[in-house]
């Protein structure tokens, strides 16, 4: 089987060397020569493409790329990969994105004669590359079956959730959740500032209470540091609740903490705090 993928970055390229190690033959693009040339590097049977054009023979292509309208630019149109893609080629799309893009890259896939899946990621980028990254999957079931093989290998466990939709919205509801914990742990923070508590210890005191979380256990620690090295980057965390905001709105929902988190996380990125990790909108809170 010949694989391409497209998009090197901090989840793809992960994924993507997985599959290297395991000895499947990976053709890499990625707009940056060097993140492609650097995950192509782990093992013999890893090659770069200079073109997203050289993957157009490619029996399974992945893509892992920051923006919904990035997915749909590489892929869709008259000079996208799809229209060159052969019959019965599968493409699985990893990134982020809202469930009304990628039932557009399903039907556009199916009448080409091709196949598509939604794979969306449940954790970190560390998670991806050491395999230990759940899975939500959409699509048919016969060819999430026939992939059987692959899943293993770029992570686990591989949920089937049925179709594109609830693929995409279980991540998306995943980083809303997980976003607007953060929003509140940074005002809690400031609130036991203001009582005359250190940040260190009152996440520790708080991690015995009801109060505890994910992103309290991982974040919290950093936040106490000052440490806002870019891990998951704030601008998207800000992408991703935002799109998650637009799908329940869409659907006629009233969300108002979650979009209140949002409103939050505009403010951290109009301060200018995007590139840093996403833990900086600590810094936007009063």
């Amino acid at each position: 089987m010949h694989i391409g993928f497209i998009g090197a970055g901090l989840m793809g390229g992960p994924l993507a060397r997985n599959l290297i190690r395991a000895g499947k033959d990976v053709l890499v693009y990625d707009l940056s020569a060097e993140a492609a040339a650097r995950t192509a590097s782990v093992g013999p049977t890893g090659r770069t493409a200079a073109a997203l054009a050289d993957l157009a023979g490619c029996d399974l292509v992945f893509t892992s790329l920051p923006l919904p309208a990035h997915v749909e630019g590489v892929m869709l149109g008259d000079d996208g990969l799809l229209q060159r893609l052969k019959p019965g080629a599968i493409h699985v799309e990893l990134s982020t994105i809202d469930p009304q893009t990628s039932s557009r890259l399903e039907a556009a896939a199916k009448a080409r004669g091709c196949a598509f899946l939604q794979c969306t990621l449940g954790k970190t980028p560390a998670h991806a590359e050491r395999a230990e990254e759940p899975m939500f999957i959409g699509g048919d079931r016969a060819v999430f079956d026939s992939l059987a093989d692959i899943w293993p290998i770029i992570g686990t466990p591989a949920y089937y959730m049925g179709g594109v939709a609830a693929s995409c919205a279980v991540k998306l509801i995943s980083n809303m959740v997980g976003m607007t914990n953060l929003a509140v742990l940074a005002e809690g923070l400031r609130i036991g500032e203001k009582a005359g508590i250190e940040r260190g210890a009152l996440i520790a005191l708080l991690q015995d209470t009801g109060a505890r979380s994910f992103q309290m256990d991982v974040r919290g620690p950093w936040i106490a540091a000052d440490d806002y090295a870019n891990r998951f980057g704030l601008d998207l965390a800000l992408k991703d609740v935002r799109l998650g905001c637009e799908m329940a709105t869409a659907w006629g929902m009233k969300i108002p903490a979650m979009s209140a988190a949002l409103e939050t996380f505009r403010r951290a990125s109009a301060a200018g705090l995007g590139r840093e990790d996403c833990n900086a909108v600590y810094k936007a809170t009063e």
